[in-house]
Formats: structure tokens, sequence, C-alpha cells
């Protein structure tokens, strides 16, 4: 998002902490001369902000988004990456965060792509990042996954205009399609346009491959099922795979998740890491 400095920024503050929230409308309102701009509402949380942002009109939804990284239940990094996945043709809110922790600020003037306000705030320095949202270029998607090497607790699934957020760890497996990973809970299935490789290197320590197309929730795994014959050669990956043709897993294994009734297959690739999941 790339805002005209003729046009007012439409700001949201978010912060879970009230004093904290009155104390940028304040500096915000040191600013508005210099800056013009209309504080819109605020939010006491990632949830709350992606409630309020949903409700409303296109033409007065925020612009710029004031978050605070330390908040309970969804950090401001990863509201900013869900952010990013509102279906709006201007494209999602700008964000700029306001941290006590000067350890993100370094990070992020390093990829000299997003802006922080380290507490205590000065209009000085508020009036300074406002500006550079006017101006300059919003960073690519894939710069707020750089800037917090902690997995996301939830994951965006754009549907029907709005975003749902699929808390990860009700995600029982992830299956690859075409064009889209199909997230599988105990209630339904949900479509996301990330790449099983990339979920994959983000949830290590909570999901485990067990066949090129397929990630299993480590924390639902409960046992393993010999396949039929039909239903084993769709965990083959081919029969000219080296490792399964050295005898990996010439019968044919399942994985049994705790909430779903059918095995998946393991590919002889993926059997000896699966089965070493049981002697863990």
């Amino acid at each position: 998002m790339s805002t005209s400095p003729r046009v007012p920024l439409r700001i949201l503050i978010v912060d879970d902490e009230h004093p904290a929230r009155a104390r940028m409308r304040e500096l915000l309102g040191d600013c508005r001369a210099e800056v013009p701009h209309l504080v819109v509402g605020e939010a006491g949380n990632g949830f709350e902000a992606l409630e309020f942002i949903a409700g409303c009109d296109p033409d007065a939804a925020p612009t710029l988004l004031m978050a605070d990284i330390h908040m309970p239940g969804m950090t401001g990094i990863e509201l900013a990456r869900h952010l990013q996945r509102l279906p709006s043709v201007s494209g999602p809110p700008a964000v700029v965060f306001v941290t006590a922790h000067d350890q993100y600020a370094v990070a992020a003037f390093e990829l000299n792509a997003v802006d922080y306000l380290l507490k205590p705030v000065r209009a000085t320095r508020l009036a300074t990042a406002l500006k550079k949202i006017q101006s300059g270029p919003q960073p690519a998607s894939d710069v707020f996954a750089k800037l917090d090497a902690q997995p996301r607790r939830h994951l965006s699934v754009a549907e029907r205009g709005r975003i749902l957020l699929v808390p990860v760890e009700d995600v029982l497996f992830m299956k690859a399609g075409q064009k889209y990973v199909a997230l599988v809970t105990k209630e339904r299935e949900y479509l996301v346009e990330d790449s099983l490789a990339s979920l994959e290197e983000e949830l290590a320590s909570l999901f485990l491959r067990i066949h090129r197309s397929t990630l299993v929730a480590r924390r639902y795994v409960r046992g393993f099922e010999r396949l039929a014959a039909g239903h084993a050669e769709a965990g083959a990956e081919g029969v000219a795979d080296a490792e399964g043709a050295a005898g990996g897993n010439a019968e044919g294994w399942g994985v049994l998740l705790e909430g779903w009734k059918d095995p998946l297959p393991v590919s002889r690739r993926q059997w000896a890491q699966v089965k070493a999941l049981v002697k863990s």
C-alpha cells in the first residue's frame, strides 16, 4: 500500500494496554498538523484488529496500523502476516510496529523495509515514521516472515471476502493440491496459498512429512497400519526411488491420526523418518 501525501492516513491503534493506546492517540494528535491523519479506531489485540478491518467499508478501512509487537495470542508481526491475505483492491494496510525490545528494530532496519518505534515513543520520531509510510513502498509479505523466527499460531485463510484464522494446533494434516494446500481439521478443510515446503520449514517442530504431498501433525499421530496393496501404492512415489527400492516401506504403511478415520499413506522415501517418530 502506498498512500498519496494529499490523502490523510486512516490509522488503527493496536495494543493490549489501554494506557499505551491512549498515549499513542496523544502523540498522533501532536503530529496531525505535520502529517494529516484520522484515528479510525483501536483494538486490544490482533484478533480484534482483523475483526475491525473486516467490518469496515472499503473506503473507510484503515490504511495504517500502529501495532505493538508483544501482545497475547497473536504478535504484531503475525498480525502483519495475516493482513497480507486481506482481499483488497488497494492492498493490505501498512504497519508501523511499536516495541520496547530493540532487537526487532535492529532486524527491521537491516531489512530497510518496515519501520519500528521504540517505547517510549517520541512525537518527532512518530512523524518521521508517518511520512515514510506516506511516501515509500510497503514491504513484501515474506519480509514479515523473516522478522520473527517463531512459527505462526494461526494460519490465515481468505474466504468469502474475509480472513479466517485456523489455529495451527487444530490442523491434523496438510495436503498439497494443484494450486493450494488443504488444511484438514476434525471439523472441515481449508485452502491456503502457502506452499507445502514453506509450511514445512516454518512448522518443522510441529509437523512431519510422510509423503511429498502430505504433512501430519506430530501431536495427533497415534500409530501405524499396514495398508492393502492398492492403498500402499499411493505411498510409493515411484518405483525408481532408490531409497524405497532398498526396502524402506515394501509392505506399505499408513499413519493413524487421532480424529481421522482413514490411515494416510507413507511414502517409501519418508518411511525411515516417520518410523523413528514412534521411537522418539
